[in-house]
């Protein structure tokens, strides 16, 4: 199947008029008489707008399935559309049925009006500013103008069949692009029924895919993606895409998003619009990145904690509590010392810069974005494109399972809805998630306490301290469950939303959208919690440790932080998970396509036919797009740590919109991550408390001179020894209690916590209300349409009043039509 489920779009293909012939077709004719690129029935006029393949082998099932297509293809001949049937004789392998659908101008013309459908009415005449400043500079990242603007710009309308000679339409099949005749089709296949089963109605080719009845449904690429299309009637678009922009060595060029838009539909369109921005504006951010991190690194012998932790004299003779029970030894503090080295990487002054600046970015960021969004909305004739279709239109599995009816008491409008029980079902359902999401932290939790043998990591002790040895295995066997997992994640979301079975499309969507979003954050982002925000913060003292289950003691943090920790275990999931993603996106498929073409070497070029080499290629899903939107959204969450967000589908559906609230609290939680996760505090505490820079790592080692609680200890004991804490040791009056070095620095965190997301929150609502959402020139042109739209209407309403007076209408009629297309330019221009 092809790689895509809205390719190309209708180019400009020839005007001559299809015969009257009967609306399906088996042809005879040789195939050698046909070229293989091929995009037309056999007729040379009529094109393939849609085509299904299916199999001739004997099976149990076989004649009920042969009867569930005869019924099929009966009623959508009987909605309008034109079939023609390619013999299994005809086919590579001698056992494929293809057939092919071509949806005629009545049938075009009935459901762009159902699906509003905007149509050109007029040419464009407000001239676009497009002078940049040093134009000559980004003159090798352009792209041929034919390439980016393949087509004029007009003012659009929604179609109506009353009005069609409103509309410019000067070549009926040139009027919809092939996407959207694409998008016809299979609103058409979507609804049509092919029978009774158990008493219930059927209708939908997803049923029929699912139940074996066709093996396939797709729509047609134009050509092959390396070489121009023979026919003369194909504009190869797909070839200048690769050849423009597919192709890895044109990567610093533009992006050709209207020739996108034009083949695969907005849809496609504004993914790789916002895919494109966000990596520009990403480009800011990893080079101020960048900069804090070559600063960290120059200033790593400046480093005061990493110089008394490997000093001999001061982190040599202190010696550290067992990290576990019985089976580690003690330790001395100077074994941290590339550890503490690597995180001053992380851990600087420059970091705190840079968590402020991402918190100002993603402002920048989204006001941009909005901005962007906004003129590609106008240019793309996408304003109001989710209120004034996507509700209305209701899916075929809503209308199927939805027996029940009521009256609305506004509208006076009988609607299917659900039952009460139906609700308390779909009630149980979201509590069940829920109640996933905290047995997984529970067993991430669990899983961090049990990786603690460090007699294991005897060989790389020298390199990496215990804690961050026991962090890189966990991350990789995590990033391992974490794989596995996606999979089951996966199907349960989609299951509990099909068992909701929402309303409308949009509604499909907004739901599915919240429950994969929750679940893939807490399966790939709840181990970088555990490391920030619990590991070490709850370990206790020695006298008493607290312990999970009243069995395992609770992990501690490396002495310079774990920092260096949440780092490893960020790296790695997010480097696994692109390693593995570019895997199954671009490996895989392409072995796969390879594998369904390799029959071309052996068949002559002419014999293998577009829909043959189509129906080889790999399919992208219904839901195909939506994954990629949910990829970038979790790639975005570490972002979000910083103040980022995750991305906002074309449209802004209520479920994306509510995970972009995402920045305000990210702010908060920023600053809380930060002061949990970095020394400044701790270091300004001593600077200014103490009097004195250096000495300070000590004071965060409290003594133990007492030994260890009882059983726990290894063979060889120490008398003095320190862990990493501020209490009081056990020969003080106050044993084992914090010390008001301790309070001081939880009230320096809560302060630095209120100041830092104060400064960001007010820069950030400052910028956003600098920045309009929609630039004025939009503006500008959106009233412009709007204007001349109502003024061609009420002129061709007009018009038409005339001709019918011409006709000899009586006066009162006359009357009557003109008060009230008065009446509707009024109520045009009140709204």
């Amino acid at each position: 199947m092809p790689s895509l489920l809205w390719p190309p779009r209708f180019t400009r293909g020839t005007s001559k008029k299809a015969p009257p012939a009967d609306r399906r077709s088996h042809s005879g004719i040789d195939k050698r008489h046909q070229s293989k690129d091929s995009v037309f029935f056999r007729d040379g006029v009529r094109r393939i707008d849609f085509v299904f393949s299916y199999v001739d082998e004997p099976h149990k099932e076989a004649e009920k399935r042969e009867e569930r297509r005869r019924e099929f293809e009966n009623n959508l001949i009987k909605a309008g559309l034109e079939l023609e049937t390619e013999d299994k004789k005809e086919s590579e392998n001698g056992k494929t049925y293809f057939v092919k659908i071509h949806a005629p101008w009545e049938v075009l013309i009935t459901y762009a009006e159902v699906l509003n459908i905007k149509v050109p009415i007029k040419e464009n005449d407000i001239p676009s500013v497009t002078e940049i400043p040093f134009e000559c500079m980004f003159q090798p990242f352009r792209l041929p103008e034919n390439v980016m603007h393949p087509e004029p710009d007009y003012f659009t309308a929604p179609f109506s069949k009353q009005r069609q000679e409103l509309y410019l339409i000067h070549d009926k099949n040139a009027t919809f692009s092939q996407s959207t005749r694409n998008r016809i089709v299979y609103y058409i296949l979507t609804r049509c029924p092919y029978g009774t089963e158990e008493g219930k109605k059927k209708f939908g080719i997803k049923r029929l895919l699912n139940n074996g009845t066709y093996t396939a449904a797709y729509p047609l690429h134009d050509c092959q993606y390396w070489k121009k299309a023979s026919d003369p009637n194909c504009d190869s678009e797909r070839y200048t895409l690769y050849m423009e922009w597919a192709r890895f060595l044109r990567f610093y060029k533009e992006q050709p998003l209207d020739l996108i838009r034009k083949y695969y539909g907005e849809k496609i369109g504004i993914y790789f619009a916002w895919l494109g921005f966000y990596t520009e504006m990403l480009f800011f951010a990893a080079v101020v990145g960048l900069i804090c991190f070559f600063y960290g690194l120059l200033t790593m012998d400046e480093n005061m904690s990493s110089k008394e932790i490997c000093d001999p004299a001061i982190g040599g003779e202190i010696i550290m509590c067992p990290l576990c029970d019985k089976k580690c030894e003690y330790w001395r503090l100077n074994s941290t010392c590339m550890s503490s080295e690597y995180s001053h990487l992380f851990d600087n002054v420059a970091t705190l810069f840079f968590a402020i600046f991402m918190g100002i970015w993603v402002t920048l960021f989204l006001e941009f974005w909005k901005r962007r969004q906004a003129r590609l909305e106008y240019e793309w004739d996408l304003v109001d494109f989710e209120e004034e279709q996507q509700q209305l239109q209701l899916r075929p599995e809503y209308e199927a399972k939805c027996t029940q009816k009521k009256k609305n008491p506004v509208t006076q409008v009988i609607k299917k809805c659900f039952s009460c029980r139906t609700y308390q079902k779909i009630s149980l359902i979201i509590a069940s998630m829920i109640a996933v999401i905290i047995y997984r932290l529970a067993v991430y939790a669990a899983f961090a306490s049990l990786m603690k043998n460090t007699k294991t990591l005897q060989p790389i002790q020298g390199l990496l301290t215990p804690q961050l040895a026991t962090s890189v295995t966990a991350s990789c066997l995590n990033f391992v469950i974490i794989m596995l997992l996606n999979f089951l994640y996966e199907r349960i979301a989609i299951w509990i939303t099909d068992m909701e079975i929402p309303r409308t499309h949009l509604e499909y969507e907004n739901r599915l959208t919240m429950k994969m979003f929750l679940f893939q954050f807490v399966n790939y982002y709840s181990s970088c919690f555990y490391v920030a925000f619990f590991k070490g913060k709850f370990v206790g003292q020695p006298a008493a440790y607290t312990r999970m289950f009243y069995h395992w003691r609770n992990e501690e943090c490396d002495p310079s932080g774990c920092l260096i920790e949440l780092t490893t275990q960020l790296t790695i999931v997010m480097a696994g998970k692109q390693i593995w993603g570019n895997i199954q996106e671009a490996v895989l498929p392409w072995i796969w396509n390879w594998w369904g073409r390799r029959k071309a070497r052996s068949n002559p070029e002419n014999l293998y036919s577009r829909w043959e080499q189509d129906h080889d290629l790999q399919t992208f899903g219904g839901l195909g797009l939506f994954y990629e939107y949910l990829e970038m959204g979790k790639d975005s969450l570490p972002w979000s740590c910083s103040g980022g967000i995750p991305p906002c589908p074309p449209g802004s559906s209520p479920a994306w919109v509510g995970t972009q609230q995402v920045p305000r609290p990210a702010v908060c939680l920023h600053s809380v991550l930060h002061t949990h996760t970095h020394t400044h505090t701790h270091s300004v505490y001593h600077r200014v408390a103490d009097n004195h820079p250096m000495f300070w790592a000590p004071t965060t080692l409290s003594c133990n001179l007492s030994g260890l609680e009882c059983g726990i200890s290894p063979l060889h004991l120490f008398l003095s020894n320190r862990y990493r804490d501020y209490r009081y040791p056990p020969d003080h009056g106050k044993k084992y209690l914090h010390t008001m070095q301790f309070w001081h620095i939880l009230a320096a965190k809560m302060a630095f916590i209120i100041i830092m997301e104060h400064v960001v929150f007010i820069v950030k609502f400052f910028v956003a209300w600098l920045i309009p959402d929609v630039p004025s020139e939009v503006k500008a042109k959106i009233k412009r349409e709007k204007y001349l739209t109502q003024k061609i209407v009420h002129e061709y309403e007009l018009n038409q009043l005339k001709q019918k007076l011409c006709e000899g209408r009586t006066y009162e009629d006359m009357e009557r039509e003109v008060i009230a297309t008065k009446g509707r330019v009024e109520l045009s221009e009140a709204m």
